[in-house]
């Protein structure tokens, strides 16, 4: 349960995330509001993780995943840039939490 726990957290944290930027720099009032909801839902799951899964795994799990799924929103829906450099250190990041993933197994 505590895998789903930290799934549900990067989930959040993602959505959180999202609407930071939709916000227009905390200027509309709704995607700024969903932010702080988003992210103290995602704190709590985190939170409840950590019950079970050591720190240095599930907080390195929660921002690579987090960033990792931001960067593919930006590119998707966002319509950000893709070059070779960001490419390579985005599969870097996802080969590091799979990694991470990997060596904290219980």
């Amino acid at each position: 349960m505590h895998w789903i726990y930290l799934v549900l957290a990067i989930l959040f944290e993602v959505c959180g995330t999202t609407c930071m930027k939709l916000s227009d720099g905390f200027t509309k009032i709704l995607p700024t509001i969903c932010v702080v909801i988003f992210y103290g839902i995602s704190f709590t799951f985190l939170g409840l993780a950590l019950k079970r899964i050591e720190l240095s795994i599930a907080y390195a799990i929660w921002s690579g995943l987090g960033t990792a799924l931001i960067a593919i929103i930006g590119l998707t829906v966002l319509k950000e840039t893709m070059n070779t450099l960001k490419l390579i250190s985005l599969l870097l990041v996802i080969v590091g939490v799979v990694g991470l993933r990997l060596s904290g197994v219980d």
